[in-house]
């Protein structure tokens, strides 16, 4: 009887272990998905030592597929679960017109392209996981490539400091500077409906130049990124503010006399100028609707988290 009971036992623990091909199919499908991002973030972070054909980042590809393969092949039970439970919510949301099967694709696709010019590909990801209020509506309505925005910027670069001459490597931030003139010149805030943010495209805020922090920091971003400029927003205690890549501490330099002399002499004269340095030690300069020159005061000084647009 006992016998009978272990072979029995046995007969069921190879049922359970019989490896059907679809799962190896979809756990290799998921092995690319995840190594390729992830071997953006090594390469980029590992020295070059420039083998022939590159063959040292060819092992190394390689190597975290095999990696990675073995991983996911230990937790399959829990991962193809996972993956079925991700596609209901995905069928869901594509239903009802939220977040679906596009949004993801687009997202992947958009993080793909990011990455590979980004020399910290690590800090998209990163990004892609702090906490944001509305950040894919936010991320939606920085509509930076429509014409109208575009058009707006390029009105604003004519419109101010189109004379200034000398300070070539500083073209873009003295444009940029242009736009933050120009909206902070004309901005009228207002409250979102009571109980209820109201996320406002660009070109929606385009129109009046009114709505309230989030609306002109999503104008702001947008017009900035469309001439050149890297734009991120910052999320504080119910506040949310734009900021524009300085680069270095040289470059902070070189701006802050360009602010303080040559751009707003009057607005930031016996002021001091507002920044933050982040974990890679680029600057970033504060551009709030409540700010009479780049670099004014922060309205608030705790960061909750921030939303780069690369």
């Amino acid at each position: 009887m006992i016998k009978i009971k272990e072979i029995n036992f046995q007969g069921i623990k190879q049922r359970f272990q019989v490896k059907k091909p679809w799962d190896d199919v979809i756990i290799f499908i998921l092995n690319i998905l995840i190594a390729i991002p992830l071997f953006i973030i090594v390469h980029q972070n590992l020295i070059n030592p420039n083998w022939f054909l590159n063959i040292d980042r060819v092992v190394l590809f390689l190597l975290m597929i095999v990696v990675i393969q073995i991983i996911l092949r230990f937790l399959r039970t829990i991962i193809l679960f996972c993956i079925i439970l991700y596609l209901l919510v995905l069928v869901y949301g594509s239903t009802i017109g939220n977040y679906g099967f596009n949004s993801v694709f687009e997202d992947y696709n958009s993080i793909m392209y990011t990455m590979s010019d980004n020399p910290y590909p690590q800090d998209i990801i990163i990004a892609k996981l702090l906490p944001f209020p509305n950040k894919s509506k936010i991320i939606n309505a920085i509509e930076y490539q429509n014409p109208k925005i575009r058009n707006f910027a390029i009105m604003a670069t004519s419109k101010h400091f189109k004379d200034i001459k000398g300070y070539s490597d500083y073209r873009t931030i003295i444009q940029c500077f242009a736009v933050f003139k120009e909206i902070n010149s004309r901005w009228n805030y207002v409250s979102d409906p009571k109980a209820r943010d109201y996320i406002a495209t660009a070109t929606e805020s385009l129109l009046y130049f009114s709505g309230d922090c989030d609306d002109h920091s999503i104008l702001m971003a947008a017009s900035i990124k469309s001439i050149g400029g890297t734009p991120r927003l910052i999320h504080t205690t119910g506040h949310i503010y734009p900021e524009i890549l300085i680069g270095s501490l040289t470059d902070l330099e070189k701006v802050n006399f360009l602010i303080k002399n040559v751009l707003f002499v009057n607005e930031s004269n016996e002021q001091k100028l507002h920044y933050h340095v982040d974990e890679r030690g680029q600057i970033w300069m504060n551009l709030d609707y409540t700010a009479k020159y780049p670099g004014g005061p922060f309205m608030s000084e705790e960061i909750l988290g921030a939303l780069t647009l690369d």
